[in-house]
């Protein structure tokens, strides 16, 4: 993977619990940044990094057509100041809208490992805090060991970030990950004691979306952008046909079969869930 050592910094930013922006020490360091995206960076040189294999509960996402919605609180919250205070600020206030209006310090010293930007043009990585394990613009062997000295890991470890896999993740990264999820779920960390991704949520619209139901935050978009499209209705009955129109491609690990996210869905009048827990699932990059 690609090393770029750099500082994080966060005012003026809404950082959330997977998602924050990284200042390189060398901007042009974004340039070497593989595969098909080109990393979107502002005018100082700083870009939005989605941190690797894992998805924190929201807490502004946009539907297409629709107001800023967010997922239940306090774990959405949580995972931002957990992320926050991990990476080195310790003094972070925001406004009402989770702006960061103070933060001490003003930056923290840290490093990124990539393979790549996503479609929207954040760098895809795994977040370290600290010196780099390695030169900055060379490239790294990762392994497991490294893995866990990451934000991304500790965010798993702590029960606060849900396992969301893509193909680019290497294979030993990801079983490591999913022990820590596992581990997490077994000593009932963080937000899997209210987890109702597999169990099953009773959805009866967008209150019950963003007020009630924990569940995997990639449902959730899915379930936002589906009412909103609704206009008020709020029956699941189309659900289905929705995940299908959209076309999610998903790897059932356990199985090996490719699919699609509809597959692994299940709807029961307003009671949704998913049939596979979400570390046996591997997304296909868009």
């Amino acid at each position: 993977m690609l090393v770029i050592e750099g500082a994080y910094r966060v005012t003026g930013a809404r950082p959330d619990g997977d998602s924050v922006r990284f200042y390189p020490a060398d901007p042009t360091h974004w340039d070497l940044v593989p595969g098909p995206h080109r990393v979107q960076r502002n005018r100082s040189g700083g870009a939005q990094l989605r941190l690797d294999g894992i998805d924190t509960l929201e807490t502004h996402y946009i539907p297409a057509h629709g107001r800023e919605l967010r997922q239940p609180p306090p774990f959405a919250d949580r995972a931002a100041d957990t992320l926050t205070a991990w990476l080195g600020f310790l003094g972070v206030e925001r406004d009402a809208h989770g702006t960061v209006t103070v933060s001490e310090p003003a930056q923290a010293p840290g490093f990124v490992l990539t393979r790549g930007a996503d479609l929207h043009g954040r760098c895809v990585a795994l977040a370290g805090r600290g010196p780099a394990p390695g030169p900055s613009g060379r490239e790294l062997f990762v392994d497991a060991a490294l893995l866990r000295q990451t934000a991304n890991f500790a965010q798993l470890a702590a029960g606060l970030a849900y396992p969301t896999y893509y193909t680019k993740l290497f294979v030993d990264l990801r079983e490591a990950m999913t022990a820590a999820v596992r581990e997490a779920r077994t000593a009932a960390a963080g937000l899997w004691p209210v987890d109702l991704t597999t169990t099953g949520a009773k959805i009866d619209g967008l209150g019950t979306l963003t007020g009630t139901a924990v569940v995997l935050p990639k449902l959730f978009r899915r379930l936002a952008d589906y009412l909103v499209l609704g206009d008020g209705d709020p029956s699941l009955a189309g659900f289905k046909a929705f995940l299908d129109q959209r076309a999610d491609r998903v790897l059932i690990v356990p199985k090996g079969q490719f699919t699609t996210l509809s597959t692994v869905v299940e709807v029961a009048d307003q009671n949704v869930r998913m049939t596979e827990p979400p570390e046996n699932l591997v997304f296909e990059e868009r």
